[in-house]
This record gives structure tokens, C-alpha cells and sequence, in this order.
């Protein structure tokens, strides 16, 4: 329930500080209770959101790297050769850096890496010695793909919190979210 000044009405689990209702008492909850302390009349709804998101974002990322650490990779890294492995065929570093939402000047540090690693290997342009094709070894697969189904069980592992159609509709708010802010990019960055 909302109030007409755009917070939630007395009352409201979001009233109790975001965090009233079973399940909402996180470390996001506790923050907002403290900005609406010392600013109660700003609209803090948003944070109750975007702080979940990002906290989640920060913890998942922590606990599923476990699997990436064991082999010796970083998520960049891995981002990289799971981008060579999905696609199915070889990729320019700056298709890598589209792929994988990075900078040209970070592909090529981790490509590097990955390449001394032996598990990338590059090959030559034959009409533009400046391009390089960049694909998998054998080794590079085998390492892809003997990670994907860990890091998988481990994400289904965490989920299982949620009911499936919890799920469901998580991930359908996530990709409206999401589709709007990849075709807002330009606004966001100004």
C-alpha cells in the first residue's frame, strides 16, 4: 500500500523498514531503515531493489568463482573462454570484448594470460596481418567444459530457495530490467 506522497502507507511491510516481512530482514533492509532515518521523506524504494540486486550480485559472485579459483582462473578470464566455447567458432579480440562486455585493452592483457596457458591460441588474417582469429584448444574446452556443470549445480543449488515459478518470474522482472537498461545504456552513462 503506498501513500500519496509515493512511500508506502503506515503500516506496510515496506513501512517496517523494507525488511518487516518474513524473508526482508537483509543487510539492504537495515540501510534503508537508516536512510529513512535521517532522510524520511525521500522515496528509498528504489534502493530496496537496485541494493538487493547488487548484494546479491556481490555474494554469488564471491561463492561461484570457488570452482573458477580451483582451475586457476579469474571470471574475466573464464568469460572469455566460455564466450570462444558458446559461440562455436572463432572470434576477433574485439568481438571477445563485445562478448564479454569489456575493454579491447583488457581482452588483450587476459588473452595473453589465456594463450602462455595454452589454452587459446591465435591465428593470423590472411588479408589483414593486423587481425587476429582467436579459438580454443583442445585444452581450453576440456577446462570449459569440465567447469560449466559445477558452476550450473551450484546455481541451481542456490535457487532451490526459490519455488520454481519464483524463478519464473524472477528471471522474467530481470530480463524487463534488463532489456530496458541495455537499450538505455547511452542515458545511464551521461
Amino acid at each position: 500500500m503506498t501513500a500519496t506522497n509515493g512511500r508506502p502507507a503506515a503500516g506496510s511491510d515496506a513501512d517496517r523498514g523494507a525488511g518487516g516481512g518474513a524473508g526482508r530482514d537483509d543487510t539492504v533492509a537495515a540501510v534503508v531503515r537508516q536512510w529513512r532515518s535521517v532522510h524520511p521523506a525521500l522515496d528509498t524504494a528504489p534502493m530496496e531493489v537496485i541494493g538487493r540486486i547488487n548484494r546479491c550480485a556481490a555474494l554469488l559472485q564471491q561463492a561461484e568463482d570457488a570452482p573458477l579459483r580451483r582451475a586457476g582462473l579469474s571470471r574475466p578470464e573464464f568469460d572469455l573462454l566460455g564466450a570462444l566455447r558458446r559461440t562455436g567458432h572463432e572470434l576477433t579480440p574485439s568481438e571477445l570484448a563485445k562478448e564479454t562486455f569489456s575493454s579491447g585493452a583488457a581482452v588483450t592483457k587476459r588473452l595473453k594470460q589465456l594463450t602462455e596457458r595454452g589454452l587459446v591460441e591465435r591465428r593470423g588474417d590472411d588479408r589483414d596481418r593486423r587481425v587476429a582469429h582467436l579459438r580454443l584448444t583442445d585444452a581450453g574446452r576440456d577446462l570449459v567444459d569440465g567447469i560449466l556443470p559445477e558452476q550450473l549445480a551450484y546455481e541451481t543449488a542456490v535457487l532451490a530457495v526459490l519455488a520454481p515459478e519464483g524463478q519464473g518470474e524472477l528471471a522474467g522482472l530481470l530480463a524487463e530490467l534488463l532489456g530496458r537498461l541495455e537499450g538505455r545504456t547511452g542515458v545511464l552513462r551521461a
